[in-house]
């Protein structure tokens, strides 16, 4: 059975129903609240497993929601919303969301991120020194890093950027957000920096660095490494 609660913040009851019935047909429990303060109380009644919300809430905005969530409940959130521009989704990312769909949405790419964000829950819970993603095989412990059979020579900074990255995998990392965590805060507002590397490891895991599989692109945002090729 599976035991995977999902509640969904979002004052349209359109969405709340769409998102109820889809979630349902395929296995999961559903909680919903229509603003801000029933968001909060039900988080903290039924711990759901992820949360699905809303950044346009009558009472409050959503941002403010997702800070004040971050600050004690610590599962996957993804934000489902109609602001596309950039500042919003990386505001959103930098504040502790896992990932950001925008308005409309294909139910199919909801249920993908969704899935992620659960294998996201289960890699934290059950650490390993070895990650497998498809072909591309990386050891903490050993610090190696292997396409198929044979070792890949990466540089510490590319090394560094991988395995952040796929310890994250299926998470949107902003420029800033790697930036930082590779090479200090000084360097947040250096995004050259990022694009080199991402260019050089690309060529050495990516089977056609044209057409990235592992790690994606979120233009004017960041980057995603792919859990599912």
């Amino acid at each position: 059975m599976n035991e995977t609660t999902i509640l969904i913040i979002d004052d349209e009851v359109q969405i709340r129903r769409l998102l109820t019935i889809t979630l349902e047909m395929k296995g999961y429990k559903v909680y919903v609240a229509s603003n801000a303060r029933e968001g909060m109380a039900a988080t903290a009644m039924y711990s759901p497993t992820l949360i699905i919300l809303d950044l346009g809430l009558p009472d409050e905005d959503g941002h403010n929601v997702l800070s004040k969530l971050r600050e004690w409940y610590y599962n996957p959130i993804i934000i489902l919303s109609a602001r596309t521009n950039e500042e919003e989704i990386i505001k959103a990312l930098d504040h502790g969301a896992n990932d950001y769909l925008t308005k409309p949405f294909h139910n199919g790419e909801l249920l993908a991120r969704i899935r992620s964000a659960m294998r996201m829950i289960k890699n934290n819970n059950e650490p390993s020194p070895v990650m497998d993603f498809g072909d591309l095989h990386i050891n903490i412990h050993t610090r190696t890093v292997k396409k198929g059979e044979e070792i890949l020579k990466l540089t510490t900074t590319e090394y560094s950027i991988l395995t952040l990255m796929a310890q994250n995998a299926g998470k949107v990392l902003t420029h800033q957000y790697i930036l930082k965590q590779v090479w200090g805060v000084a360097y947040q507002d250096q995004p050259q920096y990022l694009r080199v590397f991402i260019a050089q490891l690309r060529k050495k895991i990516e089977d056609d660095p044209s057409f990235p599989e592992y790690i994606t692109t979120e233009s004017g945002i960041g980057y995603r490494f792919c859990d599912e090729k």
